[in-house]
């Protein structure tokens, strides 16, 4: 669900990654290069704040074991099907693990959030007022047909992203305004904003296209596709079956194989992702062997589908170990305010008192999750730690106060809270109260516009079966306030479709958040994006207080500390807004896997490492393949 921010960058590579140089790759004179880092800052390494945790001389990151065996072919498994295999514009899933394939010029590790090391460029330099940066391509690195890396790979990328991308594509690299290629090893990108580590950031998560495999392939790059192309990263596609499966290759010559960033990762020879349209079925598919590693998103299924022979043998372990210390995006209902019954503020509260997370906790949820109160938990992004504003969000929401509810000073947000039993007869009463305010009584056992007799009535669209666990219920407390209310199970490509043109009434969504945040959550709640087809402001969010706290998130980074506030200033104002009703977050990873994996000892800070950083352990497979054989 969260994704920290170098690794947004490495995923939205493989998005920009569309176009190359006409110029052949030429040897560039050391004295050129030189020539153009004149007076410029030359670093090997950077972070957003603060100082990078690994030196420019480490060896290897701290959560790989940098002997780590190569070799093991693995399967994994995918929900849905994919249709294509670029990430760039609007349209269909993509496959699983497309970020494989693609590599970057500086690259994050995964014990920091805003953090960035060399890959492609072996070094970047900027000025003073960090007003633009000229990257040093690594004279070493290659396309898989042994073609040279250039500079002008990135110019035309850039051009593809300010014409073709996405929203949340273009939002991420909107600080961006050029790129030039000053020779073929170096390349010059120049910033929208002064004295911001994020634009240089957002700089070094660019990732080549090689020109010359464009021009004799006579395809357009700026299309979607299905046939694979020409790569440059740790693995290649060896087959597909569109839809179904999709098997990578780890590249045996990969140029940058030794480098300090990747030593100990990538151990694999070959990585395949199997396609289910069924989760049960896929799970079952899991138990009997057909894919190797699972990890968990159902809380039934964790409490009670494990009592089987293959778990209790150990030959497959289920482990719960690993917390999850990277802040989180939201999980909820989202309400789509461009549908008029969702206009009204009042509403929207009056339906968020009708969702019993209580009950669901205990009854659907197993107890293994908390109840989120924020669009951000699990971080001081969030106001979860916070119930009043404090010192510093004040700065941000005082010049604000003539357009605040003056609750967001004085009172701590609260949701609803139940006692678990499921009889919610004062939040019924609540919320009936609410829906009178704004116009709708109940009239026969249903609920009614007041002036025009209309039916309250409304679909919730999903995209699996497994959710309506949770989402029956509370339909029928919708139903028992006299809403109509339904829901309506769609395919993954017919889903991503109606999201892409807000054609819902609401959704239940686990949301991305990229920390540190930045101009992506332009795509999540700035009114322009309400309309912007494609965007991720499911909810309509027009609010000029949100676009005001906006735009201090995006100019204003003088320190973490400063943009966790203006965060949790946006946080509160969203709440206050009823677009979302928060469900639930967890501590713990919850994973599933065949006893044929080797870890290191250590694990990254964010994240499980997996599968970059785990191998293939011939030792126990062995003695695995040994038991299933008897």
């Amino acid at each position: 669900m969260l994704t920290p921010r170098p690794l947004l960058i490495a995923l939205v590579a493989v998005a920009v990654s569309f176009v190359g140089w006409t110029a052949t790759a030429q040897d560039v004179d050391q004295a050129e290069i030189d020539a153009n880092l004149e007076g410029l800052n030359v670093l090997r390494s950077f972070a957003e704040f603060g100082e990078p945790l690994y030196p420019d001389d480490f060896q290897h990151f701290d959560y790989v074991n940098p002997d780590a065996p190569k070799g093991g072919s693995i399967r994994l498994s995918a929900f849905g099907t994919y249709e294509r295999l670029d990430t760039i514009t609007l349209g269909g899933n993509w496959a699983a693990g497309i970020g494989l394939l693609s590599d970057t010029l500086f690259t994050g590790s995964g014990d920091e959030l805003s953090s960035y090391y060399p890959l492609i460029a072996e070094s970047v330099a900027v000025p003073d007022d960090l007003s633009y940066a000229v990257f040093t391509i690594n004279p070493d690195a290659r396309y898989h047909d042994g073609e040279p890396i250039v500079a002008g790979d990135f110019v035309f990328a850039l051009n593809i992203i300010q014409e073709n991308a996405r929203p949340l594509v273009r939002e991420a690299f909107s600080d961006l305004l050029s790129a030039t290629a000053l020779n073929d090893r170096q390349v010059r990108f120049d910033f929208a904003t002064v004295d911001d580590f994020r634009s240089l950031g957002l700089a070094a998560g660019f990732s080549p296209w090689p020109e010359h495999w464009w021009t004799a392939s006579g395809r357009d790059p700026a299309e979607s596709y299905l046939e694979p192309i020409l790569y440059h990263g740790a693995y290649t596609i060896d087959s597909l079956d569109p839809g179904r499966t999709i098997t990578y290759r780890r590249v045996d010559d990969y140029w940058a194989a030794d480098l300090p960033v990747n030593r100990g990762q990538n151990n694999f020879d070959q990585i395949t992702y199997l396609y289910f349209r069924d989760i049960n079925v896929m799970f079952e598919a899991f138990l009997g062997g057909q894919f190797d590693f699972w990890s968990e998103n159902e809380a039934r299924r964790w409490a009670t589908g494990y009592d089987v022979g293959v778990v209790t043998s150990g030959d497959i372990i289920r482990d719960e170990t690993i917390e999850v210390n990277t802040p989180r995006g939201y999980v909820g209902f989202v309400f789509n305010t461009r549908r008029p019954i969702f206009s009204d503020i009042r509403v929207r509260e009056a339906i968020t008192q009708l969702w019993d997370f209580e009950w669901a906790r205990a009854n659907v949820f197993f107890g293994q999750y908390r109840r989120a109160r924020s669009y951000f938990p699990n971080s001081d992004y969030g106001i979860e730690n916070f119930p009043l504003p404090t010192e510093q969000e004040l700065e941000f929401l005082e010049p604000l106060a003539d357009q605040i509810p003056e609750s967001v000073f004085t009172e701590a947000f609260s949701l609803p809270e139940t006692d678990g039993s499921g009889r919610i007869r004062q939040q019924l009463r609540d919320a009936l109260a609410l829906f009178r305010e704004a116009g709708w009584e109940i009239e026969g056992g249903t609920l009614r516009n007041s002036e025009s007799g209309e039916l309250f009535r409304f679909q919730i669209l999903v995209r699996s079966a497994n959710l309506l666990r949770v989402i029956e219920p509370f339909v029928a407390n919708l139903q028992r306030a006299g809403i109509e209310a339904s829901i309506r199970t769609v395919d993954t490509a017919q889903y991503e479709r109606l999201m892409d043109n807000f054609d819902y009434d609401m959704i239940y969504v686990a949301a991305n958040f990229f920390p540190p945040p930045g101009t992506e959550m332009r795509t999540y709640f700035e009114s322009a994006a309400a309309t912007d087809i494609g965007s991720a402001n499911w909810p309509g969010i027009v609010d000029p207080v949100v676009d005001a706290l906006l735009d201090r998130l995006t100019s204003d980074r003088e320190s973490e500390e400063r943009l966790e506030a203006i965060t949790r200033s946006l946080d509160r104002i969203l709440l206050r807004g009823y677009y979302i009703i928060p469900s639930y977050t967890l501590d713990v990873y919850r994973l599933a896997y065949w006893n044929i994996f080797g870890q290191p000892e250590t694990h990254p800070v964010y994240g499980i490492g997996f599968p970059g950083t785990w191998w293939y352990d011939d030792e126990v497979a062995a003695s695995l393949q040994r038991q299933r054989r008897r």
